[in-house]
């Protein structure tokens, strides 16, 4: 099974390194790397990640186009299907994620599920480093985002998230409506007719802020997912 995790990255030319030799060290021959890097990369992140590329398991993704993290990810997975990925991994390549931790997503893939989602808040689960505002964001996210859309997800806005080819496949891309901190929900809610089971993920937060348009961004598309999603999946998966 040919897995490709998708990694948006930018700047991070002090642990891009680490990164990615932590996942080649993991024990599976047919795990590659796509991180997706865009103008907003000053450093040396896109050399360092090239530089990995003779391994046959690396691909530097340059987005000329992007919008943001979001369209990395989503251009990350267009990438990963067109080299014909049968499982596709996100995670975050700042430290955030823990390679090691990837073992878990993987294990239940195998085990038949089509989504996996990384959970900081199940049993098992963790956050460290990050402002108590935006844990409390996060979980209060999540219960609104449960009681407006039916869900019943621990966590519905943690970016480590696995799923099988076929579940992105069945998606337009290019319909999702989130730019920023939604997409998280924008995903979990598509898929909830799928497979999934959550695992638990040690989250390591940073004191970045959170911007107010991102709320009311977050807020205002909250009510449009219902519609919207008859644009994202395709008539098949309907």
């Amino acid at each position: 099974m040919k897995t490709i995790i998708v990694m948006p990255v930018a700047n991070e030319a002090d642990t891009m390194s680490a990164v990615i030799e932590q996942i080649l060290a993991l024990p599976y021959a047919d795990l590659h790397l796509y991180p997706v890097v865009d103008d907003y990369s000053k450093d040396a992140t896109a050399d360092i990640i090239r530089s990995y590329e003779h391994t046959g398991r690396v691909k530097c993704i340059y987005y000329k186009e992007s919008k943001g993290v979001v369209s990395c990810y989503l251009e990350g997975f267009r990438q990963a299907l067109l080299d014909g990925a049968d499982q596709v991994i996100e995670m975050d390549g700042g430290g955030s994620h823990r390679p090691d931790e990837i073992k878990l997503f993987m294990d239940e893939l195998a085990r038949g599920h089509d989504c996996v989602w990384g959970s900081r808040f199940t049993q098992g689960g963790e956050v460290t480093g990050q402002p108590l505002y935006r844990r409390i964001l996060s979980n209060g996210g999540t219960i609104l985002a449960n009681t407006v859309l039916g869900t019943k997800l621990k966590d519905m806005t943690s970016g480590f998230e696995a799923f099988r080819a076929d579940v992105l496949k069945g998606m337009d891309l290019n319909a999702f409506l989130s730019t920023g901190h939604m997409y998280q929900t924008e995903m979990r809610y598509y898929c909830r007719n799928y497979n999934t089971i959550e695992v638990p993920i040690h989250y390591t937060g940073s004191s970045s802020s959170l911007k107010l348009h991102s709320v009311t961004e977050a807020l205002s598309i909250l009510g449009k997912l219902k519609s919207n999603e008859k644009l994202v999946m395709k008539k098949e998966n309907a």
